[in-house]
C-alpha cells in the first residue's frame, strides 16, 4: 500500500527533547536507577531504549542494563503475517526478576504489541513492576493498556499511519503522519 506523507510531527531535535524528558521522568518515578532495566521492543523500540539508556547514564553517571525483546511469536495476529514470520533475537542478558522494567516502543496504538511484549517478558522472569515508555501515543486502544512515559500524544484517525524514522535504522530522525494513497 503506497503512502503519502501528510505531516511531520517531530524532527530530530523534537525526538531528542522527548527522549530527554522521558529519561528524566523515568528517573524521577523510579527514584533513580536502583533495580532499573530498559528493554526495547524490536525494531525501533531498541534504538529508542539505547538512547534513553545513554541519557540516563549522562544524567546519573550509572549504566542501566539494556535488553532487546522480539515479540513475533507472541503476536495474536501471527497467522496473518504469513507462514514464515521474520524472527529476531531476544537479548536480555540479565535477570528481570524483582527488577523495575521499562519497556520501550516507538508507537502505542491498539495495545496489542505491548500485550505480546508483556507475555514475552513473563517468560523471562517476574519483574517487580513493568512500565511503558513510547515516543508516540496515537490513541485507538483495543486493550486496556496505557503508557507511563509518552514523548508526544498525537490524535489520529484509524486511516492515518504514524511512521517513526530513526537514524540507527532509517538514516534519518523524524516522525510523520502518513495516509494511504487511494
Amino acid at each position: 500500500m503506497p503512502l503519502q506523507e501528510k505531516a511531520q510531527i517531530m524532527d530530530a531535535e523534537g525526538i531528542r527533547r522527548a527522549l530527554t524528558r522521558i529519561s528524566h521522568e523515568i528517573l524521577e518515578k523510579n527514584k533513580g536507577t536502583q533495580d532499573l532495566v530498559l528493554i526495547g521492543i524490536r525494531r525501533r523500540g531498541v534504538p529508542l531504549a539505547q538512547r534513553i539508556a545513554a541519557k540516563i547514564k549522562e544524567i546519573e553517571g550509572t549504566a542501566v542494563p539494556l535488553g532487546m525483546l522480539d515479540i513475533t511469536l507472541y503476536r495474536d495476529d501471527l497467522s496473518k503475517l504469513g507462514y514464515h514470520p521474520v524472527l529476531r533475537k531476544t537479548e536480555v542478558p540479565f535477570s528481570i526478576t524483582d527488577k523495575k522494567v521499562v519497556l520501550v516502543d516507538d508507537v502505542l496504538y491498539t495495545g496489542r504489541t505491548v500485550r505480546a511484549a508483556l507475555d514475552a517478558l513473563m517468560d523471562l522472569g517476574r519483574p517487580q513492576l513493568i512500565q511503558l515508555a513510547v515516543l508516540v501515543d496515537r490513541g485507538h486502544r483495543e486493550l486496556p493498556i496505557r503508557a507511563d512515559f509518552v514523548g508526544k500524544n498525537v490524535p489520529t484517525s484509524r486511516r492515518e499511519i504514524i511512521s517513526v524514522y530513526l537514524q540507527e535504522v532509517d538514516r534519518i530522525d523524524k516522525v510523520v503522519i502518513d495516509e494511504p494513497i487511494v
